[in-house]
């Protein structure tokens, strides 16, 4: 059945000429029409429930045990509550870093097998979590959301609340040279980027009403049942995010794509969430841009 609706999807969604609408109309009839409607319906038996928590993350990793403590505090430090950790068959510590915030109840952590399992994550996330978050962020480990204008993210997102999601923007870090890996933590060693109008810096993630999704296509963003998404500045989101400039003035995605050399080649290994294929080098290479280094910056404006 699911192919079929797959099928269907595929062949309704090509009549529709904006991107964002033909993107919505192959999500919901992937999802399924009635489906969706029962979504709808427990919707609005649930209308006056309030969720137990405002911010809450969902993440899938394979590996990556090195990198979650820090990954965690960032965002407990500026307003997440919760994050539901999908295990991606790690064979490092992991687990052993998780536990004292499984323990705690920080971290609703589940094991995940297969390969491409990055939506399936999600949709389970949507699927568990509908009623439990006003928000959940859908990001990766090498992304950090950084506020800018607000000293935390739930205190950005509450003007959005009339919308059904926000994306926000990528600014892509380079390896700043490093060829192998070097004590601290990410945000710490690579402090060079690329030019924030960069074309990779037109990739956003999404923080979601989940009771407004359905499901992911891609990892980027959902398909919403009803309502629209909104860009960092409050519009209304009607063209694809390829095709509009980025936003950092407000808050923004630090995404630490490779780090050092020897990082990116342990990533590589790892395997895509949404690909059997592996990253080559032209993958180091296109997101290998160094091109403003924060140090110097920051030193300019002292």
């Amino acid at each position: 059945m699911k192919f079929v609706r797959i099928f269907f999807a595929n062949i309704i969604s090509v009549f529709f000429l904006n991107k964002v609408r033909r993107r919505r109309i192959r999500g919901i009839v992937e999802f399924g029409l009635l489906r969706a409607l029962r979504v709808a319906v427990r919707n609005r038996e649930m209308r006056n429930l309030q969720p137990c928590n405002y911010l809450t993350v969902c993440a899938i990793a394979k590996n990556e045990g090195a990198y979650f403590k820090e990954w965690i505090e960032w965002h407990l430090a500026h307003g997440v509550e919760k994050f539901y950790i999908y295990n991606n068959e790690s064979t490092d510590n992991t687990i052993e870093v998780l536990q004292p915030y499984i323990d705690s109840g920080i971290v609703e952590y589940h094991f995940i097998t297969g390969k491409r399992k990055q939506t399936t994550a999600y949709n389970h996330c949507l699927k568990q979590y509908r009623y439990d978050a006003r928000w959940i962020a859908f990001i990766d480990l090498d992304e950090f959301i950084v506020p800018i204008k607000t000293k935390s993210i739930p205190e950005f997102l509450k003007p959005f609340e009339g919308f059904a999601a926000v994306e926000i923007n990528w600014l892509c870090y380079g390896s700043g040279g490093a060829k192998t890996r070097m004590l601290g933590g990410v945000m710490d060693r690579f402090r060079t980027h690329s030019y924030p109008n960069s074309q990779l810096n037109r990739h956003i993630k999404s923080i979601v009403n989940p009771r407004l999704a359905l499901n992911f296509l891609s990892s980027h963003h959902p398909t919403l049942l009803s309502g629209h998404a909104a860009d960092t500045n409050g519009h209304k989101v009607r063209k694809y995010f390829f095709q509009r400039e980025p936003l950092h003035d407000k808050i923004r995605i630090n995404h630490y794509a490779v780090k050092s050399f020897e990082e990116f080649l342990e990533k590589k290994a790892r395997g895509r969430g949404m690909s059997l294929s592996q990253r080559g080098l032209d993958y180091f290479n296109l997101f290998d841009q160094n091109d403003v280094n924060e140090d110097e910056k920051e030193a300019g404006m002292a």
